[in-house]
């Protein structure tokens, strides 16, 4: 497995597993599956593991790493989980990051964290809408950066961040303030499909290239998520969606994709996961499998190497028209 800087946290696997699969966020699994999936991306070099409480009921995906670590016998992981602080719910933030970063740690065993990200989106200063779970950056830059610092400083975490889908004027204020993140997770994904996470209706959204080079201007790694934008660049949706859903929409308009995987020999899954791992600018790329066989097309996709020159631009070729 190949690593990469990964900032104030040192190196990182090219693959992260995630906690919306093992959580059953994703589609069906049980628990003994998900520890074993742990396992096995340990064993096949994933070196970060990264959940949040809300992955799954019963902060699911939290228990099942907390459960995995104690059988591992290995070097440690990294390991990221996420703290919810919406404005209009939370009235102190602070405590709330106490509260939630306690409970996290109990249900995972440790007794430090890694990284901590900030799991609501931000709203640009002086807006309002929308407000599902959302905090305004002037709010989470007054309130919440400091209690984050602290917690570094003291030893708590190591390193904080931020879930970078929020109003792009906001996620660019958060790169540029003189106490930046010390990672921030973004879309990323062959077709720049915001996998089924824009929150702000018709306002233009940027391409996520540039919220990418905007990270890395900044010196903050990116942890590349929704590689298969939430379902669309896979060869069939495999979970409960409703009819009119975003990414029922996304897997249409990705037609086009399936094809060109097709032609080229591989799975739409496998294709989307070697554009992530090949495009600049991304530590990891984190992983939403819910098995070990779903891993293990991923490890092997890692395996084969980045994509190239042509399947890149038929690639790029494809993303334009659509």
């Amino acid at each position: 497995m190949e690593t990469r800087p990964f900032g104030r946290l040192g190196t990182v696997s090219a693959l992260s597993l995630g906690g919306g699969g093992i959580g059953g966020v994703w589609g069906a699994t049980d628990r003994a599956e998900a520890i074993a999936t742990v396992h096995a991306a340990l064993d096949g070099g994933i070196t970060h593991l990264d959940v949040a409480p809300s992955y799954g009921p019963g902060s699911e995906s939290e228990v099942v790493v907390g459960e995995a670590l104690r059988t591992w016998r290995g070097s440690p992981p990294l390991v990221t989980t996420k703290v919810q602080v919406p404005d209009d719910e939370v009235a102190d933030p602070v405590a709330r990051i106490g509260e939630s970063l306690t409970a996290s740690l109990e249900r995972l065993g440790l007794e430090h964290l890694d990284l901590l990200l900030v799991h609501s989106q931000l709203r640009r200063p002086g807006a309002s809408e929308p407000t599902n779970n959302m905090i305004g950056w002037d709010r989470c830059a007054e309130l919440v950066v400091p209690e984050l610092i602290r917690l570094r400083d003291a030893g708590t975490i190591r390193a904080w961040g931020i879930t970078g889908h929020g109003h792009p004027d906001a996620v660019q204020a958060a790169l540029a303030a003189q106490e930046r993140p010390d990672a921030v997770q973004l879309a990323v994904n062959a077709l720049d499909l915001a996998g089924d996470m824009w929150m702000f209706g018709d306002e233009p959204r940027p391409a996520q290239e540039e919220a990418v080079e905007a990270a890395g201007a900044a010196g903050v790694p990116v942890i590349g998520i929704r590689a298969v934008a939430a379902g669309a660049l896979t060869s069939g949706i495999d979970r409960a969606v409703e009819p009119d859903s975003t990414v029922v929409r996304d897997f249409a308009r990705a037609a086009g994709f399936r094809a060109l995987a097709a032609e080229l020999g591989q799975t739409p899954e496998d294709l989307a996961h070697r554009w992530a791992l090949t495009a600049p600018g991304i530590a990891t790329v984190v992983l939403g499998v819910k098995n070990r066989a779903e891993l293990e097309a991923c490890l092997a996709a890692e395996a084969r190497g980045p994509l190239a020159a042509d399947e890149l631009d038929a690639i790029e070729r494809l993303r334009a028209r659509v």
